[in-house]
């Protein structure tokens, strides 16, 4: 509780209205009024630093007296003549700055306690690529690694963030807000939901990839309550408000359970008819997936299986019933960009410009030369990255009933010409012989004749 200053004097007053209205307490003023008439003193009189001085203010009048300190402790004043009214000018803008100070350092002690929860705010400007937020009296700041991928922030617009930090900034202590953490749908559910607020459904496990898809598990702590249920509302009339305030982000609502093989299967949804092996030791499973359900299994660019991954704290390997295909995963990521093995720098750069998805990278990639800190050979990284990763999701997509069968009568075609060529080869070689038989047998027949007309000739002689 603030102390207020009882005399009734002018400079008590206006003391006390400053308090009043600026949350602050009396003492600190008055030492901030003295440190300024300090300030003043030294700069009007060119004072050397080693002399020590002092200030004495009256708290009810608000008259200021200077004393050296000397030596041997004791106090000589030295307040100059017609100081209070030369001072007054230069102390004033101390003392407006000091109060700043004092003021900020008073709604940082307060947001102090809100740090983790959700509130309103609105957006009031941008500096650079960081949103500034008004949320009460203070100002949140948001960075772009903060800020939901591809998500357009409009003056005055009203949304929800969640306070993560108060960090120590080039600015002094400034409010983080966010609207990229998992924490934020959690209390969105805890807003909508009473069964969350109340306690009879628990959040047991969240995964999320800003702007694109949340993973989330549920259960119930009390009988005859069904979590997923009362997170999804009648007729999807509370997970749609969750689902507008995150500009149509897709939320995945399953059932936890205790039962591994059981989570994970719903974490891999909407495949079914799974087959898993599980290695709880190693914190691995194999799921087996018909290959007709490979492609709902992995996902997106990989999205689901990864989903699933960081939802169950499991290495995921998935592969098909032929075997063939497979994809490895494991709950680690962060981004869908670090399964591109990036060096660590260009990944940084991309994150913090709010480049976190596959997508999004090949969107802004003709653009990307324009971020500072990408050059020709992150480029070229960024390239040869993303070719390596399109050729392995290649290698794991199933082959369909159609392009098997296209295959079998390409195969059968090939097959049925090579019998063909055999035969037009057999033919070919057949032919030759009846034409060396024919030729022998005209080469015959005029040696007959030739014998014949020589028996004609010899009768005659």
């Amino acid at each position: 509780m603030a102390v207020t200053i009882q005399a009734r004097t002018e400079f008590a007053s206006a003391l006390n209205q400053i308090c009043a209205e600026r949350g602050l307490e009396p003492q600190v003023v008055l030492e901030t009024i003295k440190a300024a008439i300090l300030a003043a003193f030294r700069k009007d009189h060119g004072i050397q630093e080693e002399i020590e001085y002092k200030v004495e203010l009256d708290a009810d009048t608000g008259a200021a007296q200077i004393f050296e300190v000397l030596e041997d402790g004791s106090k000589k004043e030295v307040t100059p003549p017609g100081f209070g009214r030369i001072a007054a000018q230069t102390a004033k803008q101390v003392i407006l700055q000091r109060v700043r100070e004092a003021e900020k350092d008073a709604i940082i002690e307060e947001y102090k306690d809100k740090v983790g929860t959700m509130l309103t705010g609105m957006v009031l400007r941008y500096d650079g690529k960081n949103v500034i937020f008004d949320i009460g009296r203070g100002q949140g700041f948001m960075p772009p690694e903060e800020q939901i991928p591809n998500e357009y922030y409009k003056l005055n617009q009203r949304m929800a963030v969640y306070i993560t930090d108060i960090r120590e900034t080039m600015r002094g202590n400034t409010i983080i807000v966010s609207r990229s953490t998992p924490k934020l749908v959690q209390e969105l559910f805890r807003r909508e939901v009473p069964e969350v607020s109340g306690g009879a459904v628990e959040i047991a496990a969240i995964a999320r990839e800003a702007g694109h898809r949340t993973k989330l598990a549920v259960r119930s702590t009390q009988e005859g309550v069904d979590p997923v249920g009362s997170c999804v509302g009648q007729k999807g009339v509370r997970v749609s408000e969750v689902i507008n305030e995150l500009n149509n982000e897709k939320i995945d609502i399953i059932q936890y359970s205790e039962k591994a093989k059981e989570f994970i299967s719903a974490a891999l949804a909407p495949a079914e008819n799974l087959v898993i092996d599980l290695d709880e030791k190693k914190q691995k499973v194999t799921v087996t997936v018909p290959d007709d359900q490979l492609s709902l299994a992995i996902g997106r660019g990989g999205q689901n299986v990864r989903l699933a991954a960081k939802l169950t704290g499991y290495k995921i390997d998935i592969k098909g019933t032929t075997g063939k295909a497979k994809v490895s995963v494991t709950g680690t990521e962060e981004f869908e960009i670090d399964q591109l093995k990036l060096p660590t720098r260009v990944r940084t750069v991309l994150v913090a410009v709010g480049i976190t998805t596959i997508d999004q990278l090949e969107g802004r990639l003709e653009k990307l030369s324009e971020i500072e800190g990408i050059g020709p050979k992150a480029l070229v990284h960024i390239t040869e990255a993303l070719s390596e990763f399109k050729k392995a999701m290649v290698s794991v997509k199933p082959k369909s009933s159609e392009e098997t069968k296209s295959i079998e009568e390409e195969k059968s075609n090939k097959k049925a010409l090579k019998v063909t060529k055999d035969a037009e080869k057999s033919n070919t070689k057949g032919t030759e012989v009846i034409e060396n038989t024919e030729k022998n047998n005209a080469s015959d027949i005029q040696s007959t004749k030739d014998a014949e007309k020589s028996n004609t000739d010899d009768k005659k002689n």
